[in-house]
């Protein structure tokens, strides 16, 4: 459908042509190294990811749900957490967020979204609180940091950890200017070739400053071993290859300009787009939401998308289904969730990435101003 419109949701070959040259030569180097399995171009990226997002440790793995699951998993393994335990979540988030916890066998409770920002309430967790809670599992949807002081003060009174699902919002930053990666006790990354942060294929990382924590997760990744032959854990294969480590070398300098000329189009978005029938996503300028989708809300929304495809502008929807309505869910025990199922029915997402341009931007906030209702 890209290809008959003139403004594509997401259009890869044209965002990353800007960085082709240095992503053709990184690509080149792994080829010729004779290194196609972990090495130093895996190992220079989880040194540079680890300081990009401020902990003492990153640990590269398959992708971002494996990131999710094997924090988890090494927190069963070093007795942090028993299976049958609970994790608090969001009920508005992607399935691997919930993926990840079921997995290991724990129980995921879901905690309903704010209408303004859609990410979880922090608010409402204290009362999804039960004596088999260990930890928050905290979603930073959409690019917007999901975290404050009142989800650490309770996190610290309950003894539970705080794990960051970053998937959405690498280069975010807290008020305190922490960036998202280190507000937790760990931290999930993907970089999906769509992310803001993006490989040439599936890709991921854990980040920490639990050196024990950090060793389980690259045991787990790597058949549960720390030298070969060496089985400690029941483990799987889930490791950052070189290729797609020295790709996102290549293109890590590059993130602060795309988070920034999201930031461009966001605010374009917010002074232009003046439809009656639209409730926009709560405006910041202040680093907080690095807008890796801008997201609208209408009850509207299939007569409007078809509207837009129309009048020629892509759309995608994040995401149709929630989770706990999903059918490998069907045996999910939670109260009513009406919440998020308002928003897997409002919500549409429009074009916001370095492929398109900021007269682009005012260009589709005119056709999104002339829909009829």
């Amino acid at each position: 459908m890209s290809d008959t419109l003139q403004y594509p949701f997401l259009d890869l070959g044209a965002a990353n042509a800007p960085q082709l040259p240095q992503i053709e030569q990184a690509a080149l180097r792994v080829l010729r190294s004779g290194y196609y399995i972990g090495g130093p171009e895996t190992a220079h990226f989880e040194r540079e990811l680890a300081a990009y997002a401020g902990t003492e440790h990153a640990v590269g793995t398959g992708n971002g749900l494996d990131a999710l699951r094997l924090i988890f998993r090494a927190c069963i393994e070093l007795g942090l957490m028993c299976p049958g335990d609970e994790v608090i979540v969001p009920s508005n988030t992607y399935i691997a967020t919930i993926l990840a916890v079921t997995d290991c066998g724990l129980v995921p409770v879901p905690v309903e979204p704010r209408l303004d920002t859609l990410n979880m309430d922090t608010s409402l967790i204290e009362q999804a609180l039960t004596p088999r809670t260990r930890a928050i599992l905290t979603v930073h949807l959409y690019g917007r940091v999901c975290y404050d002081a009142e989800m650490q003060a309770l996190a610290d009174r309950h003894r539970l950890m705080i794990v960051e699902d970053n998937a959405q919002a690498i280069g975010a930053r807290y008020a305190d200017g922490r960036r998202t990666g280190a507000l937790g006790r760990a931290a999930a990354f993907s970089f999906y070739p769509t992310k803001n942060l993006g490989a040439m294929g599936d890709a991921g990382a854990v980040t920490t400053d639990d050196a024990d924590l950090a060793q389980a997760v690259r045991a787990l990744g790597n058949y549960g071993s720390l030298r070969k032959y060496h089985n400690i854990y029941k483990g799987l294969n889930s490791r950052l290859d070189p290729l797609q480590a020295a790709i996102l070398s290549a293109k890590l300098p590059g993130l602060e300009a795309e988070n920034a000329h999201r930031a461009a189009l966001a605010a374009v978005y917010e002074r232009h787009i003046s439809s009656p029938y639209i409730v926009k996503p709560l405006y910041s300028d202040s680093g907080d939401m690095v807008w890796h989708q801008y997201v609208l809300l209408t009850d509207r929304r299939d007569r409007l998308r078809s509207f837009l495809t129309e009048h020629g502008v892509g759309t995608d929807i994040h995401y149709p289904v929630a989770p706990h309505r999903q059918p490998c869910m069907a045996d999910w025990a939670h109260g009513p969730l009406p919440l998020a199922e308002r928003v897997a029915a409002e919500v549409l997402s429009i074009p916001i990435s370095s492929a398109t341009s900021v007269s682009d931007a005012r260009a589709i906030a005119e056709i999104i101003n002339s829909f009829p209702g």
